[in-house]
């Protein structure tokens, strides 16, 4: 089994209330997401996010081919990070931590921390580096954009202009 691991970062010119309020609600990811993933909520959703909220999604990550994706809430400890885990959906596992920091008269630091497997073992593997870590990049590129038209183009800890960083695995 390979694991997978992708790492971004990107500073934001809001405050913690701004960016915790916005990213914890689900309802926004919609908005973030890339349109060629067809994202769709399926469920109902509370007002606020907790750990064990379970919320399923259609989407169509490969050949316009409709897919269920249902992910639970872990951990919540507001306004610092929440994590989301695949239950059941298009990887053998997906485990997305996203964590706030505050930068004082600077804004926050989003980051995202994304740790995944591909399944279908060495298929998976060939899978993951044909087309499928290529469609992960492009959806937190996608983000980076979105969240810059948004919230205003990101600033590093000086205060000076800063654009989205990814590692990449």
């Amino acid at each position: 089994m390979k694991i997978y691991q992708l790492k971004s970062s990107q500073i934001l010119p809001v405050s913690l209330t701004t960016a915790w309020k916005f990213f914890s609600d689900p309802k926004n990811l919609s908005k973030i997401t890339p349109k060629w993933l067809n994202f769709e909520i399926t469920s109902d959703l509370p007002n606020r996010m907790y750990a064990g909220m379970i919320i399923s999604y259609k989407v169509r990550p490969m050949l316009n081919i409709p897919q269920t994706w249902i992910t639970e809430i872990t951990h919540v400890n507001e306004p610092f990070y929440f994590v989301d885990e695949q239950r059941f959906g298009p990887y053998k596992m997906w485990h997305h931590e996203h964590i706030f920091t505050e930068i004082p008269d600077v804004g926050v630091e989003m980051q995202d921390i994304v740790t995944y497997v591909v399944p279908f073992g060495i298929l998976g593997r060939i899978a993951n580096s044909l087309f499928v870590r290529k469609k992960v990049l492009e959806i937190f590129e996608y983000r980076k954009e979105v969240l810059k038209k948004m919230f205003g183009p990101s600033v590093n800890r000086e205060g000076k202009l800063e654009y989205f960083t990814l590692e990449k695995y």
